[in-house]
């Protein structure tokens, strides 16, 4: 089932499917997993290359060879801006933590106060996915077998998906819309009753 709020088009299992993250058990994978690096939008380039000198100590020697190679970002062979990557998996902004848990430097240097970037949106939205479909923009669950910890988890902690992404959905579409969305799952939990 489709929702519709404003040009953008929502799959209900946003609503519907758990989620939570368990970097316990997953380590960060999906920094260090597939075969593209994450999806950039154009206005997120310079972000990219704003915030490099404030995290370049924390990345390893290989992700500053691609970055001096060939920049933060590049097209891949679908034709989308995506993060530039290592061994043709890793995000060259991935770095590893003593528990060897990977964490993207981008955040942590938010985090800790030294940039004002959080990390491109389509890193923060994880496991959503934005699309076209034709004129709107389509809202996606995204489901990978390396996020099997986080569904699980997310089953324990009766958290949805949109629930555990409200930071980076409003980053994306505001406040207004978020509250909307919440509206939108009380409506369908009062028809259907509790998913």
């Amino acid at each position: 089932m489709m929702i519709q709020i404003d040009d953008v088009v929502i799959s209900s299992d946003i609503l519907t499917e758990k989620f939570f993250c368990n970097l316990e058990a997953c380590h960060g994978a999906c920094c260090i997993e597939g075969d593209a690096g994450a999806p950039v939008e154009e206005s997120e380039v310079a972000e990219l290359e704003k915030v490099l000198p404030v995290v370049w100590d924390d990345l390893s020697p290989e992700a500053q060879a691609i970055i001096r190679k060939q920049g933060v970002v590049y097209t891949d062979r679908d034709g989308d801006l995506v993060t530039s990557i290592v061994n043709d998996k890793d995000c060259v902004f991935t770095c590893h933590d003593e528990n060897g848990c990977c964490y993207c430097a981008i955040e942590k240097a938010y985090r800790e106060g030294k940039c004002q970037f959080y990390k491109p949106l389509s890193c923060h939205l994880y496991p959503i996915r934005i699309g076209k479909y034709g004129p709107y923009q389509a809202v996606n669950y995204h489901r990978w077998d390396v996020c099997k910890a986080a569904t699980v988890m997310g089953r324990l902690k009766g958290t949805a998906v949109y629930q555990f992404l409200k930071e980076p959905l409003i980053r994306k579409f505001g406040e207004a819309w978020y509250k909307e969305l919440e509206a939108c799952e009380k409506a369908m939990e009062e028809q259907y009753g509790h998913f």
